[in-house]
């Protein structure tokens, strides 16, 4: 099989933490425009993928093949049907689960084969913007920017303290700044239209305006 990737080096070797193999061949791009020399290719993955009319345009001349993209905000309805999303943010790629939601049943197990191709297993889960895990992190560094706010302690402090006491990979700090403030933030904006519990700190908030 012949895939695409539209890849950062980051995110690349998160997708490759797990190996590959023998039976894939995989094209690494970094600009989106390239996608157009590779319509021969079965399938395509991208993992900078931004939410606009270009670069859905751009995806869909691939159709039918299987489109998997990094769309952690986004529900399917609101993206092209077709589109299979998954759990692409930094950090959490490079497990060997990813969350993936779709709601074109035949493409379940070109998903499921594509994945495996990575050494990776596909944990379904709801088509709900954020998944499960992202929206679970998000408010743990939300609740840690409250916490900074009221002067519990310091940044420092509380990432090492989240780290000793849950025995996280990263701190919520350590964690905002891997995964990108601004991604956390649009998230919570995002949940906390249909639910108050979400709403940004006033702190992050600022932090993220500033960056």
């Amino acid at each position: 099989m012949t895939i695409i990737v539209l890849a950062n080096e980051n995110l690349k070797m998160e997708l490759l933490a797990q190996g590959t193999s023998k039976n894939v061949t995989v094209h690494w791009i970094t600009e989106p425009e390239a996608l157009i020399h590779f319509k021969d290719a079965d399938a395509c993955i991208d993992l900078l993928f931004q939410n606009d009319r270009e670069r859905i345009k751009l995806l869909q001349q691939l159709q039918p093949k299987p489109i998997l993209i990094n769309a952690v905000i986004p529900s399917s309805h609101q993206l092209p049907g077709f589109f299979i999303r998954f759990n692409g943010w930094s950090t959490f790629l490079k497990r060997s689960v990813v969350e993936v939601a779709c709601t074109d049943e035949k493409m379940k197990s070109k998903s499921e084969e594509i994945f495996s191709l990575f050494n990776k297993k596909i944990e379904w889960v709801a088509d709900i913007s954020g998944f499960i895990s992202a929206r679970v992190i998000a408010m743990i560094i939300n609740e840690a920017y409250f916490a900074l706010h009221e002067k519990v302690s310091t940044k420092e402090e509380i990432d090492i303290a989240m780290k000793l006491g849950t025995n996280y990979p990263y701190g919520p700090f350590e964690w905002s700044e891997k995964i990108g403030l601004k991604n956390v933030y649009e998230l919570l904006f995002t949940l906390s239209k249909t639910n108050k519990r979400y709403e940004p700190a006033g702190l992050l908030k600022k932090e993220e305006i500033s960056k």
